[in-house]
């Protein structure tokens, strides 16, 4: 590791032993950043929370009950499409890549690509990247499974850890960024922040990223608007974060889940709808939020794309597409990357 890193006043150091260590930065940056970020979001006139901030260690876990839904199909099509392409994705790798995750969570496809890499490799290098701290103990599961293992965590932003990567070393990254989280930036956000994935590239370094495709418009309401309630328990849980971190007295009752898809925009879209007229404190981010009966809280969009789409953005940031895989029905996609 560079010295630059060593004494970085950003990040405190925890080692658990040779093979295991994770960066996180100090509390006070991460709560700042979370009451600046709120305070500035539902001041707007159309409010909105930004979805990094469905996942504290609860909204993790109902994400997790949410990919083995069966309304929620992205989860189990993508790793059809992994189990298919170890062959092919192997073939574009050798002793020398790293393996660098964004947004690993409970990192049940990343044992996927880990399988690739122990063909490959005898000592394995992860560098999982997550705003969560679930990081950690599913860190310590791969570990258990896995004999050569060196992990490097990095609890922060996907923008965070990325620096973290580019000063880190000279080493080979295989970079992916599975489950269709890219849908979540807006088309601008979004180029903006493939272009800084492609910064920090080295010229031999690869980019896997899954993206989800458009479909039927009642396949994708119930993949967001699940019949057991399990997405609104976790739309509604950034609320109970807010009044944990954040000092905040949201009555979750007066809220309900609302999902639907914008065939327009070609994105699923998530809100928390104001069923009273309220007041809310949110003492930490020090504003008196009030919300009209029926006023909209915008949580997430997840947007769906086309195969020439995919080329187009992909080429517009710098990218040349390698390999595309897809499933059967042509619901999913994971697209290989390099820099131009």
């Amino acid at each position: 590791m560079s010295g630059a890193l060593q004494t970085n006043p950003i990040y405190k150091k925890y080692v658990i032993d040779d093979n295991l260590r994770y960066f996180k930065p100090h509390s006070t940056k991460i709560e700042k950043t979370f009451a600046d970020e709120i305070c500035a979001s539902l001041a707007e006139n159309s409010k909105y929370i930004n979805p990094k901030f469905f996942y504290d260690k609860k909204g993790s876990e109902l994400f997790e009950k949410i990919c083995d839904l069966s309304e929620y199909y992205p989860t189990r099509t993508e790793i059809k499409i992994l189990k298919n392409l170890k062959p092919d994705l192997a073939k574009y790798l050798d002793k020398s890549f790293r393996l660098v995750e964004l947004g690993s969570g409970s990192s049940t496809k990343t044992r996927l690509i880990l399988d690739i890499f122990a063909q490959i490799q005898n000592t394995i290098e992860y560098f999982p990247i997550d705003i969560s701290e679930i990081l950690t103990e599913s860190s310590e599961l791969l570990q258990r499974d896995y004999n050569g293992l060196k992990i490097t965590g990095i609890i922060d932003t996907y923008e965070g850890g990325l620096e973290f990567i580019e000063k880190y070393d000279d080493k080979k990254n295989l970079i992916i960024f599975l489950g269709s989280s890219y849908g979540n930036f807006n088309p601008k956000e979004g180029k903006i922040f493939l272009k800084k994935i492609n910064s920090i590239m080295k010229k031999e370094d690869l980019f896997l990223i899954g993206l989800d495709l458009v479909k039927n418009k009642s396949i994708l309401e119930n993949a967001y608007d699940d019949s057991q309630g399990i997405t609104a328990k976790f739309n509604l849980n950034v609320l109970s974060r807010i009044n944990d971190e954040l000092d905040a007295d949201f009555v979750l009752n007066n809220f309900k889940h609302i999902a639907k898809y914008n065939e327009k925009d070609q994105r699923v879209e998530m809100y928390l709808k104001s069923l009273v007229n309220q007041s809310v404190i949110i003492s930490k981010a020090n504003i008196s939020l009030k919300l009209k009966h029926g006023e909209l809280i915008h949580t997430e969009n997840s947007h769906k794309y086309k195969l020439p789409q995919i080329e187009k953005i992909m080429k517009e940031t710098g990218f040349e597409i390698k390999q595309n895989w897809l499933d059967v029905k042509k619901y999913f996609a994971l697209t290989l990357v390099s820099k131009k």
